[in-house]
């Protein structure tokens, strides 16, 4: 039996990669990362925060969704201890981009590296719709 998707597709890895499938009222976004679209990366980790929660606003209105659709959040990070020290700049980073306090599970996870050395986090989310 297989499942009615709708899918996403953007950027250098539109061919590998959807950035968003919709399978029935559940939305599944890849990772989001701090690059901006033309291809530069904040060396903060909060700017980073920032930019990829931007980049998750942008995934979501292709759906015709919103912040406020998220349920869950996985957040990536090279290094947990600038993560941990920079904690509260980050989460009001997070309020800021879902305009309220967000309410959402979250996971925080300690990876070795991302996709490019200058990315300190990567943010994927589940929706509900």
């Amino acid at each position: 039996m297989s499942v009615e998707k709708k899918v996403f597709r953007s950027g250098p890895y539109a061919d590998l990669i959807a950035q968003g499938v919709q399978a029935g009222e559940s939305l599944y976004l890849s990772g989001q990362v701090g690059m901006r679209e033309d291809g530069s990366t904040p060396d903060n980790i909060v700017e980073q925060v920032t930019v990829a929660y931007a980049n998750i606003a942008s995934v979501l209105a292709e759906f015709g969704a919103t912040m406020d659709n998220i349920v869950d959040e996985t957040f990536l990070v090279t290094d947990v201890t600038e993560a941990m020290t920079n904690l509260e700049a980050i989460f009001a980073a997070r309020q800021q981009a879902y305009g309220q306090r967000p309410d959402v599970t979250q996971t925080l996870i300690g990876v070795a590296a991302l996709l490019l050395p200058e990315l300190k986090i990567e943010i994927k989310c589940v929706a509900h719709l």
